[in-house]
């Protein structure tokens, strides 16, 4: 019998990649998701899965949040870019967690997990309220660890970029790009999710599509309408445009 499972993360893209992943194993059922924590909680209530598969960072409530106001706690994969959260997520009835971007190998891996407490009759643990309240309260108050690398996946190959040499991201034709040396590397990532998790001292958000390292930034110009233009010191001298609306914090944010 397949699995029942339920989704949760707030980035559409990772939704949809883990989407994918568990569809090709033929082995899950993904009864429904969500990118808003409040809606899960209510889904994770009315009908509880066989396993919900929950990212931890999220706006408003976290993972460990969304736990805490269940009256019963389902079989949890926690799934993160993040592994600082790997002790927290075993002590609240994880069977397992993913890294981010994941992986087909780790998912079977999770699924075979879940399949083997399933045929073995062991239910999840009851409600531990204090205890995922203790730590959804440390997950808040932890300090912000920003990626410094980020993947890149081209059919079975896998690269990995340092963001020291990443100029900028862009969004085209609802993918997402990081440019390096001049080459496009498509990422899972949105633009939203790279603003969250990107260092706002060395990266800013200069439009609804483009993110900007900040160290590659060799001149601003002024243009017509209150917008400005920002070229890279990069070997095209890539010239990029900053939104009026968001020129002046730029402004402020550069020192110009």
């Amino acid at each position: 019998m397949r699995l029942r499972a339920y989704l949760v993360d707030d980035e559409p893209l990772a939704l949809e990649r883990l989407r994918r992943l568990l569809q090709k194993t033929q082995r899950v059922d993904v009864i429904g998701s969500t990118t808003v924590p409040e809606e899960a909680v209510a889904a994770l209530t009315a009908d509880p899965p066989d396993v919900c598969f929950l990212d931890i960072q999220m706006p408003r409530l976290t993972g460990f949040d969304v736990l805490g106001k269940l009256p019963r706690q389902p079989i949890v994969i926690f799934t993160t870019a993040y592994d600082q959260y790997a002790l927290k997520a075993f002590a609240v009835n994880s069977v397992d967690y993913l890294l981010k971007p994941l992986e087909p190998e780790a998912v079977e891996r999770a699924i075979n997990k879940v399949e083997m407490l399933r045929e073995s009759g062991l239910t999840a643990q009851p409600a531990l309220h204090s205890l995922l309240k203790q730590i959804a309260e440390s997950v808040r108050d932890a300090t912000p660890v920003y990626l410094d690398r980020i993947a890149s996946r081209l059919g079975d190959r896998i690269w990995f970029l340092d963001l020291a040499d990443v100029t900028h991201f862009c969004a085209q034709d609802k993918l997402t790009y990081a440019v390096s040396d001049g080459k496009s590397y498509c990422v899972d990532q949105s633009i939203t999710y790279l603003e969250k998790k990107l260092d706002p001292q060395r990266f800013f958000r200069i439009h609804r599509s483009t993110v900007v390292n900040l160290e590659w930034i060799s001149e601003v110009v002024s243009l017509p309408g209150g917008m400005l233009s920002v070229r890279l010191k990069d070997a095209r001298r890539t010239d990029l445009t900053v939104a009026r609306d968001r020129a002046r914090e730029f402004r402020v944010r550069v020192g110009c």
